[in-house]
């Protein structure tokens, strides 16, 4: 893919940026890291403390088996790293999935990590940011804080079933959220089943 644009010839990069924080359904998260693999494209990683914990209780992955699965894996504290300036090329951001303290940290612009430094980015860069925000029911301050990014350029995309999939697992459900999100990006990914229409 190579696009004209303002007389540049711009070749885009075949990389994303992958947080994992805190909230339920770190699942999500290593499912994104495998459809990246799949669709050949590079993920960088960076994962919370508290999202490795919610690791060990809802999955039987370990931290190793996690990052095993990303291209690159950054440290939180390494605000140094590549995906923490805008010169570095990105398709875009996903976090999944994305705590409340995360998506309000995100949405101040008073980054204390390196996924949220990476996020705040990806929104100077406009490019596109996919917040799975894992939280209910909401109160009105969370509301608020999901307008504000969203009048900022960001995408929330709460990772929600789609039944006309007719889901047979729990699996089956994540990786149709996962797609779904995906295709926001434009990439393509075979865990998603499509609306043909009504039978």
């Amino acid at each position: 893919m190579v696009h004209d644009v303002n007389g540049a010839i711009r070749n885009p990069p075949y990389r994303l940026v992958v947080g994992i924080s805190g909230a339920s359904g770190a699942i999500y998260g290593a499912r994104v890291l495998d459809a990246l693999k799949d669709l050949d494209v590079d993920s960088h990683l960076v994962v919370s403390k508290a999202a490795l914990l919610t690791l060990s209780q809802e999955t039987d992955l370990s931290p190793a088996d996690l990052t095993a699965k990303a291209t690159v894996v950054h440290k939180m504290a390494d605000v140094g790293a590549t995906i923490a300036s805008g010169s570095f090329k990105t398709l875009g951001m996903i976090v999944a999935p994305c705590s409340v303290k995360t998506m309000s940290e995100i949405a101040t612009g008073v980054t204390s990590s390196l996924l949220t430094r990476a996020a705040d980015v990806t929104l100077k860069e406009r490019r596109p940011l996919v917040l799975m925000v894992r939280e209910t029911p909401f109160h009105l301050g969370h509301l608020r804080t999901m307008t504000a990014l969203t009048e900022m350029g960001a995408i929330i995309a709460p990772p929600l079933p789609a039944f006309y999939a007719r889901p047979a697992s729990i699996m089956e459900m994540v990786d149709q959220s996962v797609g779904r999100t995906l295709d926001l990006f434009g990439l393509d990914w075979n865990g998603v089943r499509r609306w043909e229409g009504l039978k």
